[in-house]
């Protein structure tokens, strides 16, 4: 990318120097290439066979939901990811943090992390496991049981939209072919 700048700036010196009365110097380069850029009409970039790709499809869905929830999430100051942990909390008092890192597939360091930000904030506790002290075991707090009620129906509106966008039965349709994945 950066060469291709460079052979740009170079193609726009060399007509400045031919041109008479032009300046050389790097911001007029700067200003004619964005000038000669910003005359040229934008085209839409082609997808190629990416278009094609059901990975790529699915993966745009995803962070159409993402932009969807965090949009919701963010009054509360609260990720999809953390959303993610309090419910499972939530559903499982006394969880070991590493079986929750594993269940939602989260890096043991970035769950720490979260943790640390969730218990500053009251949301959770973290407390040596009394079966085994290398462990946390994990629970809300009354706060943390009244966000996640209070989230819950946000997060319904967010499916909700989704099963607008793409209409009721494919949504149906798309959570029962999805729920394959919810084993691994």
């Amino acid at each position: 990318m950066q060469l291709k700048g460079l052979r740009v700036r170079d193609q726009a010196a060399k007509r400045a120097r031919s041109a008479p009365g032009k300046s050389t110097s790097p911001k007029a380069l700067r200003q004619n290439t964005v000038a000669t850029n910003s005359l040229t009409p934008a085209k839409p970039l082609a997808m190629g066979d990416l278009a094609q790709s059901l990975g790529y499809r699915i993966r745009r869905a995803q962070l159409w939901v993402f932009k969807d929830i965090s949009r919701r999430l963010a009054p509360f100051d609260i990720s999809p990811a953390q959303f993610s942990v309090l419910s499972v909390i939530e559903a499982n008092p006394g969880v070991n943090q590493l079986a929750l890192a594993q269940l939602l597939s989260i890096e043991r360091a970035g769950l720490g992390r979260m943790m640390d930000q969730l218990e500053q904030r009251g949301l959770v506790v973290r407390a040596a496991s009394p079966l085994n002290r290398r462990y946390y075991v994990l629970h809300l707090t009354p706060d943390g049981g009244a966000l996640v009620a209070r989230l819950r129906p946000i997060i319904a509106e967010g499916e909700k939209a989704l099963a607008k966008k793409i209409g009721s039965q494919a949504f149906k349709e798309l959570q029962r072919t999805l729920s394959i994945f919810l084993d691994e």
